[in-house]
């Protein structure tokens, strides 16, 4: 998990063009969701943190984003 507040701009576009960073966060309310999320965009700079994929969000405690994440996730087809 990396929190946005530790990246600068150019760190943080680096990273989704090497597509190390996959999911965005929002650290109070333990949800993650695609980068692309409307919901995920309007969060505060603070609240966000970054993931590498779905597995390492579930690991440290995070639920899918009711908006972007209903169906397909790696969250809905574990049994």
């Amino acid at each position: 998990m990396i929190e946005h507040v530790n990246l600068s701009p150019q760190e943080l576009h680096g990273m989704i063009r090497r597509k190390e960073i996959l999911f965005g966060g929002n650290r109070k309310l333990k949800i993650y969701g695609k980068l692309s999320c409307g919901s995920g965009k309007r969060m505060k700079r603070e609240n966000r943190v970054f993931f590498k994929d779905e597995e390492e969000a579930l690991e440290a405690g995070y639920r899918p984003c009711g908006n972007c994440m209903r169906r397909g996730s790696f969250f809905a087809l574990k049994p």
